[in-house]
């Protein structure tokens, strides 16, 4: 029995190099023989902390080439407790014989691709010459997706906005050393008007971002609201801008920022301009002129993962 080699969360943080993982899902998404049902989404009570957690399971085949499984929990109020709202794994398997080639984990894997594929979607829908960003929002996936917008666009000025100063500030301290500035701000509105590129990854039940409040040629990336009563958008972000989505699978039953506008007849499923699978194969083309207002809605997708793992077990094993 071969190894299985254990890659873990210092492997993956110390070793991903942004514009390599974004390349491995632009490829991912080009190849049409990768096989992804419907992933699993059971929420069930967690009456200790008064609220539901969500364990998804998330499966994916590229026949004759590799497989791959992620098991995740997402407790919202992990909070209390200091730990991440995401806990997992992932198992990354030989398709061919069915044995088991790693076991990688899941949070970091998770943060860097979803990061990864917000990146891939702004190469597409932000204005080439995008320069600065408000990054709403404080969690893991922060300093992760300024990072990889930092690595498709030439940013020079971020600015982040969360509940607690400190954290916002903490972000900023971290990031210090990087090619651009980072500041922490009081209020989203001090810079929601004037930045090019608006990253969210909350996990926020009414609006954040609100349409009255964006101008011509910006570029929105919702990456939180997992469920359909969770939202970071309001309507008139939605109405006024043009809508992609990471997948049609996925995004058009998972998240409240696509749902609820498409039930409130705000939002026509027919008008979304198109997924990454489409984008990334040049089937559909992105931002259109240098006025337009560009959404894109990640819920995450089996195939990001998958091709994570790929990209992470060749760096594994290529040390």
């Amino acid at each position: 029995m071969e190894n299985i080699l254990q890659i873990d969360t210092d492997f993956i943080e110390n070793n991903t190099v942004f514009s390599e993982l974004i390349e491995a899902l632009k490829n991912g998404f080009c190849n049409n023989k990768t096989l992804i049902p419907m992933r699993h989404h059971h929420d069930f009570p967690n009456p200790e902390v008064n609220a539901d957690s969500t364990l998804l399971l998330m499966p994916a085949w590229n026949p004759s080439k590799d497989a791959g499984v992620k098991i995740v929990t997402v407790s919202p109020e992990n909070g209390k407790f200091k730990l991440p709202s995401i806990q997992g794994t992932y198992i990354y398997f030989d398709a061919v014989k069915g044995s088991i080639k790693a076991i990688l984990e899941a949070k970091s894997l998770t943060v860097k691709r979803t990061a990864a594929a917000s990146a891939l979607a702004s190469y597409f829908l932000s204005r080439k010459d995008s320069s600065s960003m408000l990054m709403i929002g404080t969690g893991a996936l922060s300093i992760n997706l300024i990072k990889a917008h930092a690595a498709v666009r030439p940013i020079k000025q971020v600015f982040v906005w969360g509940r607690n100063i400190e954290k916002a500030q903490a972000i900023a301290s971290a990031l210090k050393h990087e090619n651009f500035s980072v500041k922490a701000i009081k209020s989203i509105e001090e810079k929601i008007a004037e930045v090019d590129i608006i990253s969210s990854a909350t996990l926020s039940k009414t609006p954040l971002v609100f349409g009255k409040y964006l101008n011509p040629g910006q570029h929105i990336d919702l990456v939180g609201a997992y469920k359909k009563d969770m939202r970071e958008a309001d309507d008139k972000t939605i109405s006024k801008s043009s809508v992609f989505i990471d997948t049609f699978q996925g995004g058009l039953k998972e998240s409240g920022d696509i749902v609820i506008p498409i039930n409130k007849g705000i939002l026509n499923k027919e008008a979304i301009k198109a997924d990454l699978f489409q984008l990334c194969s040049n089937n559909k083309i992105g931002r259109t002129s240098e006025n337009e207002i560009t959404v894109f809605k990640s819920v995450g997708h089996a195939l990001e993962d998958l091709a994570a793992a790929g990209y992470y077990y060749n760096k594994f094993k290529n040390e």
